[in-house]
């Protein structure tokens, strides 16, 4: 159900959302995640692209937002495991949908350059 919120921006809740997915690299690692539990190194694995830095912030601000649990396991070396919590698992639905507009856009992106 779509309602106006063009009157007040501040009550229009994809506001919330923006805040907590602005990192370029949120949307990828919650999609890395969607499917199984990942360390650290797994994850950084999957994402060359990102440095440590930025993926540590990145699962800081998941995990300060709820969408991802962090996981420290008491051995040496330590052990940490992320993985998505149950209102991060609700997520997948938009990732789900993400992921199909994607396609369908590159899809065209590549029909109309060889047209």
């Amino acid at each position: 159900m779509k309602k106006n919120y063009e009157t007040n921006i501040e009550t229009c809740p994809l506001v919330d959302v923006q805040k907590i997915v602005q990192n370029k690299w949120a949307i990828v690692v919650m999609y890395y995640l969607q499917g199984e539990t990942l360390r650290f190194g797994e994850l950084s694995r999957k994402t060359p692209q990102v440095t440590q830095a930025n993926l540590t912030k990145v699962l800081r601000t998941l995990e300060g937002a709820g969408l991802v649990h962090r996981e420290v396991y008491p051995v040496v070396p330590p052990k940490v495991e992320y993985s998505l919590t149950p209102i991060g698992q609700k997520f997948k639905i938009v990732l789900e949908a993400l992921e199909l507009w994607s396609t369908e856009y590159v899809e065209m992106k590549k029909t109309e350059t060889s047209a």
